[in-house]
């Protein structure tokens, strides 16, 4: 029969087997030494995080409200914004031009599209304070109750319209590839039109006032 006792008090020697008697083993020195140390270098990264983000608040500003000057459709507005501002907030809530639509808030349905130095923009993803010294077209700078655009024309021909809740966007965005690209082709009108939405599905009445747009090669807006 094998002999157990020396290994065995060996293990214990060693620090593998809890000892019966009051005190610690290495096993439990070498626990309590691990979690110390853990502890202390916890508190450490806490202190440091902490005094990195006081220094932090010592360098952060308030954004003020300053005034923004800003050519929309032929005309020079001033406006009092903060730099957080979006050029569509300014058009709907200080001027009024509510042809542009606040629709989706993730700057992809194009209801928003105004046209800034010729081409097609979603204004919901531009600051004001980004437009200053641009040219700015909005829908109701296509014409007015006494002449309007050619491709405001073309949507009321071709029924590109139904709830008319995007239509504003297309025609701006409408109005910007036709400019761009006169002669287009159908294709050519479906690619370029490709950033807006019509939840309605009137994509049709839309090409087809593009394209006739597009052939008659007549530019337009501001």
């Amino acid at each position: 029969m094998r002999d157990t006792s020396s290994s065995s008090a060996a293990r214990e020697v060693a620090g593998d087997q809890p000892r019966s008697g009051p005190g610690f083993n290495r096993r439990d020195f070498l626990k309590g030494s691990g979690a110390a140390v853990a502890a202390t270098a916890m508190v450490a990264t806490v202190e440091e995080s902490l005094a990195q983000e006081k220094k932090a608040e010592k360098n952060v500003v308030a954004a003020k409200a300053a005034p923004v000057k800003l050519e929309i459709n032929g005309k020079s507005h001033t406006v009092t914004v903060e730099p957080r501002v979006t050029l569509l907030d300014v058009l709907r809530d200080d001027l009024n031009l509510t042809g542009a639509k606040e629709v989706c808030t993730t700057t992809n349905c194009g209801a928003c599209t105004v046209i800034i130095d010729g081409k097609a923009v979603y204004a919901c993803a531009k600051l004001a304070v980004e437009c200053v010294g641009k040219k700015i077209t909005t829908v109701e700078g296509l014409g007015d109750t006494s002449k309007v655009d050619d491709v405001v024309a073309c949507f009321v021909k071709h029924d590109a319209t139904q709830c008319g809740f995007c239509t504003p966007g297309f025609v701006v965005a409408t109005r910007a590839f036709v400019n761009a690209n006169p002669g287009a082709k159908l294709e050519d009108i479906r690619k370029g039109l490709g950033g807006n939405i019509c939840r309605c599905g009137t994509y049709d009445g839309v090409a087809q006032a593009a394209l006739e747009c597009a052939g008659a090669g007549k530019k337009g807006g501001k």
